[in-house]
């Protein structure tokens, strides 16, 4: 029997377009492999919409309508990245629909998009971070400069709001980007390093893997500039000693383990002399076939139509231990 498959996309943050960009490729994938595909797409307002057609006037109108889409597929992918989508958020409306639903559930989604959470999470699994604070946007006037510092958002994804801060009024600049995508604040040290990202995938049997690593070359900060002009150049798979691979790629299925990720997560770290420091976590990372995720898994051997399939066949219903729950509907 063909599977029907809601794929969500949009989103009512920056990351928008890189959403709408991941549910077209990931919706023409999965129609290549034979399943049927609703699509459905949250507004910038919030309104929700299947294709081309309007769902209701208003969000609350347009998700009683999209509910009813969900709640008839065997299964939903969500492709919103961000707050409001990876956070969590579509997770939680996927457990409460007994929908199952590709990619990690409410908790994981929510630590893995603070990334302050994910810091403390890493650190109590023995895995370094930069050294850093978290401060809020009413504390920004109080805020002084010490030394080079990489200011970001707390919670927000695509390097939105990230900036490297070298002096007293770059910092304050940086301070109220920041702020603009939250009220909470982080502020590192900068991390002297190659910038290493691995791909983990948890198959439908449970057993999770990494694909091989994949180095950014950014020539500077790794910002949204540099992530979708084309001036950042990618190598994978990373030329790496064994060592260095050993280590980056046990850091990142013991950082996936620990969120509690399920379907695929991206894990990115900086390469230092004393070994990986991580950097973030991307429980819904972007999923076009020139991502970074799928350039690992066709590295791998596995292209990008059976990995997005291969996401939907290990896709669970949502909620305290979604990684092993049975993926079928109730």
């Amino acid at each position: 029997m063909t599977r029907r498959i809601a794929v969500i996309g949009g989103g009512q943050n920056a990351e928008h377009d890189v959403s709408l960009a991941t549910a077209a490729e990931v919706a023409a994938a999965l129609r290549s492999s034979g399943f049927d595909v609703d699509e459905l797409t949250i507004g910038r307002d919030g309104t929700w919409r299947r294709a081309a057609d309007a769902l209701g006037s208003n969000p609350i109108g347009s998700l009683t309508a999209a509910l009813d889409v969900i709640g008839r597929a065997d299964a939903v992918f969500p492709a919103v990245h961000g707050p409001s989508g990876e956070d969590g958020t579509l997770a939680a409306l996927c457990s409460l629909a007994h929908t199952p639903m590709a990619g990690s559930g409410l908790r994981a989604g929510a630590l893995g998009m603070d990334k302050w959470a994910t810091k403390l999470v890493a650190e109590a699994v023995g895995i370094d971070t930069a050294p850093g604070r978290l401060a809020t946007a009413a504390e920004i006037a109080g805020i002084g400069f010490t030394a080079d510092v990489v200011v970001k958002p707390a919670s927000a994804g695509s390097s939105f709001g990230v900036a490297l801060a070298r002096d007293p009024s770059r910092l304050r600049a940086a301070l109220r980007d920041a702020a603009r995508f939250d009220d909470r604040i982080l502020i590192e040290d900068v991390v002297e390093g190659r910038e290493i990202d691995v791909a983990v995938l948890r198959e439908a049997d449970g057993r999770r893997w990494a694909a091989p690593p994949l180095e950014i070359h950014a020539g500077g900060l790794f910002d949204t500039r540099s992530k979708y002009d084309g001036s950042a150049r990618f190598t994978v798979p990373a030329d790496l000693g064994g060592a260095d691979r050993a280590a980056l790629t046990g850091a990142a299925l013991r950082m996936f383990d620990a969120l509690g990720c399920a379907g695929v997560a991206r894990i990115d770290f900086f390469l230092t002399g004393r070994g990986p420091v991580l950097n973030e976590v991307n429980t819904m990372p972007g999923m076009t076939a020139e991502s970074q995720v799928p350039r690992m898994f066709a590295a791998a051997g596995l292209p990008y139509e059976q990995l997005v399939a291969r996401l939907v066949d290990a896709a669970t219903v949502p909620g305290p231990a979604s990684p092993r729950s049975p993926h079928m509907r109730p």
